[in-house]
């Protein structure tokens, strides 16, 4: 029996909406269920400039102040964020169902936040990446460490821009 995935996305007061544009695009890509957010910088600016997917058709976009009201039981609390003794994204072994809960451009997630989470992990590279390159790269790894069967075809062809007509030559 296989259990329902859950993804949301969490982003603790963004203050840029180029950013959130591309966090909805990465979300529409990797099938994400929901992107929340707070604070009151973002909609000073909300303006889905990166968005060109429209993700906010299929995915929700919900404001709300404390990110983590209302999931279920069984959705894990997982912070993204530079934090000491926080784990490596590439030795993370996702949950099922989990919110991933990132903090501003400028900052960090205050501790509370990160005291009530199940896992803290982040992605190590040398300095810190923008908000939505780490929200791409963590829905990648969750994507790569997915079990599943892709059908390489189908998948390029349903995925690719209209004007890519591009093939692998074969030997």
């Amino acid at each position: 029996m296989t259990t329902e995935s859950t993804v949301v996305i969490g982003l603790y007061n963004p203050k840029n909406p180029t950013n959130v544009g591309a966090v909805m695009r990465a979300a529409g890509c990797y099938e994400a269920n929901q992107v929340r957010y707070n604070g009151t910088r973002y909609n000073r600016a909300m303006k889905f400039q990166t968005d060109t997917k429209k993700a906010r058709q299929h995915i929700e976009l919900v404001e709300m102040e404390d990110l983590t009201a209302g999931l279920a039981d069984d959705v894990a609390i997982v912070c993204v964020e530079l934090a000491v003794g926080a784990t490596a994204l590439p030795n993370f072994i996702h949950p099922q169902k989990a919110i991933y809960l990132f903090g501003p451009e400028d900052g960090s997630l205050p501790q509370d936040v990160v005291d009530k989470a199940n896992h803290v992990v982040y992605v190590p590279t040398v300095g810190c990446m923008n908000l939505a390159a780490t929200v791409n790269v963590l829905l990648y790894d969750r994507l790569a460490k997915t079990p599943r069967d892709i059908d390489d075809h189908q998948q390029v062809v349903a995925s690719r821009d209209n004007k890519n007509r591009l093939k692998v030559k074969t030997a």
